[in-house]
């Protein structure tokens, strides 16, 4: 809570601070404005790039024919490039940065830690895990392969809190167990990449790298179901994530259920990641970065649930827009991209903290 040290007359707060919203019932909302603007600018921003990605291909639509495509006022030759072809690619990147920037958003604050990833604490690898099995073990189709994604990152999910539990959850403990399990992981992953026959095998790094080529309204309505769950879930405990950051001793003064909670929000989260690695296989980083990007920009002392998930539909739209453009007829997988600036992004991070005495 954001307490102002000047009023002016009037016995107004002082300053661009959070102001109270009164809605009916007498109930107060307090509104961070710079946070609300970021937020709406990372809408806006997260629709261009929307428009943008649908007209662009080897067939190039103008913006304004894509928006009366969408309105249905298009050609059909349009309408079933914009709508058939296009449009679930760009809903699955939208989501999938989502629910990868929300998640990202949530480990960070339940471990109070920058490093506080799905991509560092082994969720992601525990899904890779899941469906190579799928993959080079029961030859499964995809939605094996996506039902193996799941499940593999549910078990790691489960393995890295129960070995991290000790009285409770503690930030650096929680980081030093995932990054422990996600070494297991790349070791499980490598050895069944070389049990693999050579299609299998192909089949696996090509899941393995994090795309979005091909994606289609198969990928789009389950995802979206789970988003449609669990972003609603994620932020009804915002205001208990947020008194948590606090600590658990002061947490528990303000009458938070601290222990519930924090089970609550991981698998809530968890559930989020591997629901995005079944759609689009494991995309690096943006988990990360997302989440640290818009606190900086919007300069919030919360979690920053729904800014961190506009700023991962943001970032994996422009990487995929980037994979698409940057190198002309050889397009690479999104996951290289995110990989690529993920990558530099975690090496300033690393220095940035050890410069603050943090680690």
């Amino acid at each position: 809570m954001t307490v102002p040290t000047k009023s002016r007359a009037g016995g107004r707060p002082a300053g661009p601070g959070p102001r109270p919203l009164r809605l009916p019932g007498g109930t107060s909302l307090r509104v961070e404005r710079r946070a609300a603007a970021v937020g709406l600018l990372l809408a806006a921003a997260a629709l261009a790039l929307a428009v943008v990605l649908i007209g662009t291909g080897d067939f190039q639509i103008a913006p304004g024919d894509v928006v009366r495509t969408l309105l249905g006022n298009g050609t059909p030759a349009d309408d079933f490039i914009v709508n058939d072809l296009r449009l679930p690619r760009v809903l699955v990147a939208l989501l999938v940065g989502a629910a990868l920037g929300m998640s990202g958003a949530v480990f960070q604050s339940v471990s109070r830690n920058p490093l506080g990833s799905p991509d560092l604490l082994g969720f992601g690898h525990g899904s890779a895990v899941g469906a190579l099995v799928a993959i080079i073990l029961f030859k499964g189709d995809g939605t094996q392969v996506a039902a193996g994604a799941l499940v593999g990152g549910l078990v790691a999910g489960l393995a890295v809190y129960l070995l991290a539990y000790k009285r409770g959850i503690h930030g650096y403990r929680l980081v030093l167990v995932g990054i422990g399990a996600s070494a297991m992981l790349v070791a499980a992953i490598q050895y069944l990449l070389t049990k693999a026959q050579v299609v299998d095998a192909t089949r696996a790094m090509v899941w393995l790298t994090g795309s979005l080529a091909g994606r289609d309204w198969e990928q789009v309505w389950p995802l979206l179901a789970a988003c449609a769950v669990l972003f609603p879930l994620i932020l009804g405990q915002g205001r208990a994530l947020r008194m948590m950051e606090m600590g658990d001793d002061a947490a528990y003064a303000l009458g938070v259920r601290v222990e519930r909670t924090r089970l609550l929000l991981m698998a809530a989260a968890i559930l989020l990641t591997t629901a995005a690695s079944a759609a689009a296989g494991p995309i690096s980083f943006v988990a990360l970065a997302a989440p640290q990007l818009a606190r900086r920009l919007a300069r919030s002392p919360g979690a920053g649930l729904l800014t961190g998930a506009l700023m991962g539909s943001v970032l994996l739209m422009l990487s995929d827009w980037a994979s698409q453009r940057a190198f002309g007829a050889d397009q690479l997988p999104v996951g290289v991209v995110t990989g690529l600036v993920g990558g530099v992004y975690l090496l300033w991070l690393l220095v940035a903290e050890r410069k603050a005495g943090r680690i």
